[in-house]
């Protein structure tokens, strides 16, 4: 589960100082949107999961940049919704049944008016 963590909370949670988390913060170590965010001009939460993961992989990029894949797979924008096939189907062969009907009625032929005598 996703847990982001006020500055108080993270830097108890990691044993890092307020200014050690805005240092990396500001010197690009952590990546804004995935590591931290910012909620407005006052207030920036901390991506706990994703700094733990940092930490541990500092000596190995590649394991921290799988990391990040997976984190950004689990996000809910980024699943791709999945169709119900019955409907689907059943759809399109309802339109099919319908054009085949269309095709094997024979049209019906249009009278001629004529002018009615009294």
């Amino acid at each position: 589960m996703l847990h982001f963590a006020s500055k108080r909370q993270a830097s108890e949670c990691l044993n890092l100082s307020g200014s050690t988390l805005k240092k990396y913060r500001l010197n690009g170590e952590w990546i804004e949107g995935l590591h931290w965010v910012r909620i407005n001009s006052r207030c920036v939460r901390y991506n706990l999961e994703l700094i733990k993961d940092w930490l541990h992989n500092r000596t190995d990029p590649g394991a921290h940049l799988r990391a990040i894949e997976s984190y950004q797979q689990s996000l809910l924008s980024s699943q791709v919704k999945k169709r119900k096939r019955w409907s689907h189907n059943l759809l399109s062969r309802t339109a099919a049944s319908k054009s085949q009907e269309t095709q094997s009625k024979p049209k019906p032929q249009r009278l001629k008016a004529t002018p009615r005598l009294l």
